[in-house]
């Protein structure tokens, strides 16, 4: 028997880990038994998950400090059940404030068991020196970005590999990718708008309302709008209440082929700054940026480092993409540049070249999960 160990604690994560666990089982056989803590998506693939990861959805400074205690107890019960598992290899997923904690436990206490870091921490963004202190507890780092070795190499890591985002395996995507490849044919009259103000309860508090009011002035300004806000189904409730009071409704959808279907037909995107940028960058949606982090977020804003909190623009290597953050965040500015990117602009062609660029500078020969699990097993005790 082989037996893996995962700590995953949000949806991203986990459907990488399904993606990996199906890649090991090719590969393994039957005799694959995986555990720990994941998601539905892993969950479907075997793993019993220690409890409900709904629990460790949290992002920024004020949100961890909130809920340290019970952090704390998650990350003992989470190492105790691994060390308890024996496992061949611990691969963490992304979450560093939570899978590093348990995984630094792990090590201290069993320092055989190899593990895996796929979805390292973002050190090109802020607090560089966590890179170095990586390398004691994490044999390997998995990248998802192209840029990502090179720098954790320059910052003294751990060994680390780029195997291609897993973006680039989710079938729905390529074929969008594959169309926009195929030649742009400019926005629909009228156009489709698609909002996105984020997949955690905290960030859609904080934009929501920024981005119905962006909404409502863009659709005084162009006739015809339609408008999607594609969230997770447990949001679905409170955005319905949120919006209540918009003239102008966005349609809500739930599931995942709605999500991409919706992505496919939109002809610009207003989000909230995350993972969900490099979406809509591989599927050639044009995009305005907002972003507010958590008061007490807000008071260490001093200690990023990155010029841009955009991986479109990370990736690109120059401002590809507008961000708004805080005080910019402003509807009728957002309705403005929304509304170039809406039309045949420069803005929205530049957009579009540099994403088809990105396409190209993110291309692998193989799928990620397989690239992924040959790296676990070279790695297993």
């Amino acid at each position: 028997m082989t037996t893996v160990a995962f700590v995953v604690g949000e949806p991203s994560g986990d459907r990488i880990g399904a993606d990996l666990i199906r890649a090991l089982r090719a590969r393994i056989g039957p005799s694959l038994t995986v555990a720990g803590l994941g998601g539905e998506a892993m969950q479907g693939e075997g793993v019993e998950t220690l409890f409900d990861i709904e629990e460790l959805s949290i992002i920024g400074i004020g949100a961890i400090v909130a809920r340290l205690p019970q952090l704390v107890r998650r990350v003992s019960q989470t190492a105790d059940a691994i060390l308890a598992m024996k496992p061949d290899v611990l691969v963490i997923i992304d979450s560093p404030t939570f899978s590093h904690w348990v995984a630094r436990k792990v090590r201290a206490r069993a320092p055989t068991i190899p593990i895996v870091n796929y979805i390292p921490p973002t050190v090109w963004a802020w607090r560089e020196e966590r890179a170095a202190k990586m390398r004691p507890y994490i044999d390997h780092a998995i990248c998802a970005l192209p840029f990502e070795p090179e720098i954790m190499q320059r910052l003294g890591g751990p060994p680390a590999t780029y195997v291609g985002h897993p973006l680039m395996a989710v079938p729905a995507l390529r074929a969008i990718m594959a169309k926009r490849e195929a030649g742009e044919t400019g926005p629909a009259r009228p156009p489709h708008l698609l909002l996105l103000p984020g997949s955690r309860r905290g960030e859609i508090d904080r934009l929501i309302d920024d981005f119905g009011a962006t909404l409502q002035k863009l659709h005084g300004r162009i006739e015809g709008l339609s408008a999607t806000l594609p969230t997770l189904a447990r949001h679905e409730p409170d955005l319905e209440r949120r919006m209540r009071a918009w003239a102008f409704k966005p349609r809500i959808v739930t599931g995942e082929d709605e999500k991409w279907a919706a992505f496919a037909s939109a002809d610009a995107a207003l989000a909230a700054s995350g993972t969900v940028s490099l979406e809509l960058a591989l599927a050639g949606v044009p995009m305005a940026l907002a972003y507010r982090l958590d008061p007490i977020a807000y008071r260490f804003r001093h200690m990023i480092s990155a010029w841009t909190a955009a991986l479109p623009n990370f990736i690109a290597g120059h401002p590809l993409v507008q961000e708004h953050f805080h005080e910019i965040v402003r509807p009728d500015h957002l309705a403005r540049r929304l509304e170039r990117l809406l039309t045949q602009t420069p803005e929205r062609a530049a957009q579009v070249a540099g994403f088809s660029d990105i396409r190209r500078r993110m291309a692998v020969e193989r799928d990620p999960g397989d690239a992924a699990a040959e790296i676990v097993l070279s790695l297993l005790r």
